[in-house]
This record gives C-alpha cells, sequence and structure tokens, in this order.
C-alpha cells in the first residue's frame, strides 16, 4: 500500500511544505518548498498560503495532510499570527476532501530524530538521510517534511497493530468456540 502525505509547517511570514510518498517500508521525496507570504496584510497573507496549499495539492494529489500544531509562546500575538496561518492550510486541505492529522512539535521530532526537544539542524540532517536527499533542504521545508515523515511512520504503526488486533479477535472468536 502506497499513501501520498503533504507535511505543512505553517507560518505567517513562511509555510513550509513536503511531499512524501510512503510505499511499503520506503519514503520517497516528491517535493517541498516555502510558499512566501511576504509583506502584504493579514487578510493578502492568508489567501496567499490558501491558494499556495490548494495548488499543492492539486499537483501532487496527496491522500492526507499532516500538520504541525500551533505551540504557544510567549508572544500572543504571534500564536495568533501562527494559529491564523495554520488554519488557512488546514481550509485548503478540507476544501479538497483531505483528511488532516495534526502533530506536535514533540511528536515530529520524537518520530524523525528520536529525540523530542531536537534542534532544526537535527531535523535538516535526519531528514535528509531518511529520504536520501543530495542536499539539505531549508529548515521551514524540512520540517514540513518531518511532519510527513512523522504522519507516515505514525500511520504504519496505526495499521500494523490494526491487523494485530484484526488478528486477535479473530483468534478469540476461533477460542470461544472451544472448551
Amino acid at each position: 500500500m502506497s499513501e501520498v502525505v503533504i507535511g505543512i509547517d505553517p507560518g505567517s511570514r513562511f509555510t513550509g511544505y513536503g511531499i512524501v510518498k510512503l510505499a511499503g517500508n520506503d519514503a520517497h521525496y516528491l517535493g517541498s518548498g516555502c510558499i512566501k507570504t511576504g509583506d502584504g496584510d493579514l487578510a493578502s497573507k492568508l489567501k496567499i498560503i490558501f491558494d499556495g496549499v490548494t495548488a499543492l495539492i492539486e499537483q501532487f494529489k496527496p491522500d492526507c495532510m499532516a500538520i504541525e500544531e500551533t505551540f504557544l509562546s510567549k508572544n500572543v500575538q504571534s500564536t495568533v499570527k501562527l494559529s491564523e496561518a495554520r488554519a488557512s492550510a488546514i481550509v485548503a486541505g478540507a476544501n479538497l476532501g483531505l483528511s488532516v492529522y495534526e502533530y506536535t512539535p514533540m511528536q515530529i521530532k520524537q518520530s524523525v530524530v528520536g529525540y523530542g526537544w531536537a534542534d532544526k539542524t537535527q531535523v535538516q540532517y535526519m531528514v535528509k538521510t531518511i529520504l536520501r536527499l543530495n542536499g539539505t533542504p531549508q529548515s521551514d521545508a524540512a520540517d514540513a517534511l518531518a511532519c510527513a515523515l512523522c504522519h507516515c511512520f505514525t500511520s504504519k504503526v496505526t495499521r500494523a497493530m490494526g491487523s494485530q488486533v484484526a488478528n486477535t479477535s479473530s483468534i478469540h472468536g476461533r477460542l470461544q468456540g472451544v472448551k
């Protein structure tokens, strides 16, 4: 089974994106970059994010979206702007029928680096290594790729656990008749 995931690292100035295809046990790089919003007003920036994510979904046809959850910062205005950028990307995905999965920064880092407090250079290094990239992706793009990879790893484990539960249930059903 293969699955294409678009990962989003939201930001009001730069929204990172990364597209990964999980085929069997292998993750394959399909694309990454940043949607740059410029210096316009808030509504213009949110429209750029919405339109950019919409265009990426139409181009790559992912099966789902993985997006980083908002972390609370000491600067309330920054947190609000980040949340608005995030909402714009989520609506773009939902508008095109994608299921949207949310992961905390710690979950993403734990999944990709093995350490929830990893710094950006560690995330970049592991994304480059896992996806066998020739170069190091820009920080926002690496974070988005890490988010997509986190979903790939999480869904792979969930599917495996689901089959284990199904196997256990069928065994249990067969054993109920045995005395």
